[in-house]
């Protein structure tokens, strides 16, 4: 019955919520900082008895110590599998009880905690998350259990096109660089982790000098702080030392993982544009018109389309902590691969050498200002957003502003930052399959 609630209170919530929205997204957004010195950004809202939480602490899988590749992802979904007092079995009851639910996830550059729950049990539920962030027990029967899940899903990857031309892609861009291989770690590497390793894990994790918070909902700036510093103040202080930052030059041409499937995955891309450059919402504007804008995109209309090559592609700005590329995907047939590789090369060259047109530019612009408000249809996208939005240090007004800055995108800046981010000779395919008219290097086979 309390399940049902929450659903019912959360559903009533994204309604009035996306109802209240103008055209532009006008949210009210306060910077609230606990007396612990914990800083949140928060969207109070007290139509609707219940509050959004999204936690990022900095860092992700790119801090597995040498050897434990895994760890983190490991740690990460063990922190639900019994805390303090209580065993797996007995958090998942608490949890379930009072309606609230917790998410956990684990990626390169961050560990993620999203957590939703009513006002009427928040106390009881940051009691429980607070145990889980601070009081993991790491069990050794829910741990075996856990591991033997990440070690089924690692071996399923293993057979997954994909993920095969994905995880081949990150190794020809970052070699030895924790994003050169897989956060999941290998099953041998997952095998070996021991008690001491997810505690050191976790202490190399979460911590608070890491720390970014979004809330929203009925909760007020003075109640989120002291909730804060209970729920947080506990983590230590500091965590492990974070990566460096490392160079993408890809090689360019053809890279063929060979792997038995009727159909070929090919991951292209090259090096990309960071999150805080100065042309980042013109390469932004761009993407939507080359690979971003659906069936409307020009390799949509290129590689499907016009040719029928594929049922979809995509392409897409990727810009980590420590690196940024560009990248794209693509499935074919395997006596078909060759011909999208060639048909998306020479759109990348098009694109580098002519840019793109006044038309398109509107149309990319009309869909990027109109699509963004709904993006805030309830209290958890607003938490979402939130957060995402220190985690890349924009301004607190930047809701406000964003859709302006995407008007503000010229036809001569688009043109002039697809010649220098468009690079045809550094575009690189990995692809797994068994593509046919495909050599391992340079252009497709004649």
């Amino acid at each position: 019955m309390i399940a049902r609630t929450f659903a019912r209170v959360a559903a009533a919530a994204a309604i009035a919520v996306a109802a209240a929205l103008p055209a532009r997204a006008a949210v009210d957004i306060q910077e609230v900082t606990s007396p612990g010195g914990i800083t949140a950004w928060l969207v109070e809202d007290q139509n609707i008895p219940f509050v959004a939480l999204e936690i990022r602490f900095r860092g992700g899988t790119s801090l597995d110590a040498p050897g434990k590749r895994g760890a983190v992802r490991l740690m990460t979904a063990l922190l639900e599998e019994g805390a303090g007092e209580l065993d797996a079995q007995a958090f998942a009851r608490a949890t379930e009880g009072i309606a609230a639910d917790f998410d956990y996830d684990a990626g390169d550059d961050a560990v993620s905690v999203s957590a939703r729950f009513l006002t009427e049990t928040r106390d009881e539920a940051v009691t429980l998350l607070r145990a889980s962030l601070v009081e993991p027990r790491f069990d050794a029967d829910a741990t075996e259990r856990v591991r033997a899940q990440a070690i089924s899903a690692i071996r399923s990857d293993l057979q997954d096109p994909g993920v095969i031309a994905s995880r081949a892609f990150d190794r020809l861009a970052f070699g030895d660089h924790p994003y050169g291989t897989s956060p999941d770690g290998t099953p041998e590497s997952v095998a070996a982790l021991t008690r001491e390793d997810l505690v050191a894990a976790h202490r190399a994790a979460l911590a608070r000098d890491r720390i970014y918070v979004g809330a929203a909902g009925d909760i007020t700036p003075e109640e989120l702080g002291v909730l804060l510093d209970r729920l947080l103040g506990d983590l230590p202080a500091e965590g492990a030392q974070q990566p460096a930052d490392v160079s993408v030059e890809m090689p360019g041409g053809v890279e063929v993982v060979e792997f038995d499937t009727p159909q070929s995955v090919a991951v292209f891309g090259h090096a990309g544009i960071p999150r805080d450059h100065e042309d980042f919402f013109e390469a932004f504007v761009l993407n939507q018109i080359v690979g971003a804008g659906g069936f409307e995109s020009r390799l949509m209309q290129e590689v499907r389309e016009k040719r029928g090559l594929t049922y979809g592609v995509y392409s897409y700005l990727a810009p980590k902590d420590h690196a940024a590329l560009y990248l794209g995907r693509v499935a074919s047939a395997n006596d078909r691969i060759a011909e999208a590789v060639a048909v998306i090369r020479d759109e990348w060259r098009k694109v580098a050498g002519e840019g793109v047109t006044a038309e398109e530019l509107e149309s990319a612009k009309t869909y990027l200002t109109g699509a963004y408000p709904l993006r805030f249809d309830g209290n958890g996208p607003i938490a979402n957003i939130l957060v995402a939005m220190q985690l890349d240090d924009l301004p607190i007004d930047y809701v406000e502003t964003r859709n302006d800055r995407v008007r503000a995108v010229t036809l001569e800046d688009v043109n002039r930052v697809a010649s220098e981010l468009f690079d045809p000779e550094r575009l690189t395919f990995v692809v797994a399959g068994q593509p046919e008219g495909l050599d391992s290097v340079g252009e497709p086979a004649q």
